[in-house]
């Protein structure tokens, strides 16, 4: 087990570096701006400086607002998810604070695809370890455990405000490099990670009620059993049918590792779901 937070640990680190070395060295150099909390400290901080008379850097921001997130996913989401998901915050916010900003390129293009890359990489690798880079990822699980909405929308509305107050302000020429980086990193993170908001999985189980107690410990999911034979060796196993979203997957495949190594679990993308998902 310790072996286990060391390694997430470290990786949670390496994330977040990745994010700032994206930040100071491609995007905000070239003044593209990223998705979620850190595009919305980038555009707050940009706009300080030019119409104020105050200055606050990008990493400051980025860790003040998630400051008030962070407080309420601790009650809401779980100690150790909000743990990291700070950690990598924090960490991400010192490394912006000590490397220092400057042009790798003077292509803005390339800015925008690597910036967008090398942010995804390490979005991708926080997410799956089971964590996040805060913001928008904790606002979203917060939104999926209370409603059955596409998490996509909160992702698209706060990114839009954040492209069209960089178009009005800054030239729709810079809005729209950004929008090359969010898809550059979207499709990342997809790959590395998931692109499945929710996904069912149906784990072929003899552990069913170890498993079930497990499960019911670390996630607030509904789940189903159903009896299952092997069609080959005639063994009676059941299976369980649990839906989850993309923050639970690294949980419940470590539950299920610690349980029944042994489990045949399938993993299905999810389009929709009727009626809640939650355990009540």
């Amino acid at each position: 087990m310790i072996w286990l937070q060391t390694r997430k640990f470290v990786v949670v680190m390496a994330g977040a570096l990745l994010n700032a070395l994206a930040m100071n060295l491609f995007l905000i150099p070239a003044n593209i701006y990223a998705s979620g909390f850190a595009g919305a400290a980038q555009l707050i901080s940009s706009i300080l400086a030019e119409f104020t008379l105050f200055k606050l850097s990008t990493g400051i921001l980025l860790f003040l607002l998630n400051i008030p997130v962070t407080i309420i996913a601790w009650k809401k989401v779980g100690k150790e998810f909000t743990f990291y998901s700070f950690l990598s915050v924090a960490a991400m916010s010192f490394f912006m604070e000590i490397i220092p900003i400057k042009h790798v390129s003077g292509d803005i293009l390339l800015n925008a695809v690597f910036g967008g890359v090398i942010a995804a990489v390490g979005v991708g690798m926080t997410l799956k370890w089971g964590a996040s880079t805060g913001g928008m990822d904790i606002v979203a699980m917060l939104l999926s455990r209370l409603k059955d909405r596409p998490v996509g929308t909160y992702f698209f509305t706060l990114n839009s405000i954040i492209i069209i107050t960089a178009g009005f302000l800054y030239g729709w020429e810079k809005a729209l490099y950004t929008l090359v980086t969010l898809y550059a990193s979207t499709r990342v993170i997809d790959a590395i990670h998931t692109r499945h908001e929710k996904l069912t999985a149906m784990i072929v189980t003899k552990k069913s009620e170890e498993l079930k107690k497990a499960i019911y410990a670390g996630l607030e999911r509904g789940i189903t059993t159903v009896p299952a034979k092997g069609a080959f060796t005639n063994e009676t196993r059941d299976m369980m049918i649990i839906v989850i979203t993309r923050y639970e997957l690294y949980d419940l495949e470590r539950i299920i590792k610690e349980v029944d190594p042994t489990a045949f679990t399938n993993l299905v993308e999810t389009s929709g779901i009727l009626g809640f998902f939650r355990r009540d």
